[in-house]
């Protein structure tokens, strides 16, 4: 079910519309527009383009870049900032900034899918100080707080 539009602009012909792989998946691939196989070694961060603008509806949607899970276990392949936000405004080219934390070199074939695009909802919030906040039971406890 197509709930949404997002208009998109091939920038580069080799690239591939950006595509969900069932129809349970909560984000489409995003594939590597390269003019030959790119290395990475350990550690090393690359930016790889896919040959795609898009433009989303408006600013209560945001486009978020996250790895690919297979490309991450398997080969430590992996987004460079976390996760990559795509704003509503932005109508450049779609770049995955990529690490290869992995212990080996990984070569990405051109047109291999390096990421997923996934379209979210944008809440703008009013943010408003006060004195103190609510209490709960975790309270300020913080990383490993809840013993997990």
């Amino acid at each position: 079910m197509t709930d949404l539009t997002v208009k998109y602009q091939v920038l580069d012909q080799r690239a591939k519309v950006p595509a969900y792989a069932t129809a349970g998946a909560a984000a489409a691939d995003l594939c590597a527009v390269l003019d030959e196989p790119m290395t990475l070694q350990p550690m090393q961060r690359a930016l790889v383009p896919t040959g795609l603008a898009i433009q989303l509806p408006g600013p209560h949607t945001v486009a978020l870049v996250y790895a690919r899970s297979g490309l991450s276990i398997k080969h430590g392949l992996c987004m460079a900032n976390g996760v990559g936000v795509i704003d509503s405004d932005y109508r450049g080219e779609l770049k995955v900034p990529m690490i290869n934390l992995g212990t080996q070199p990984y070569t990405i074939a051109p047109g291999e899918r390096v990421a997923q695009l996934c379209i979210a909802p944008v809440h703008t919030a009013a943010f408003v100080p006060v004195t103190a906040l609510d209490s709960t039971d975790r309270g300020a406890g913080g990383f490993g707080s809840t013993g997990k």
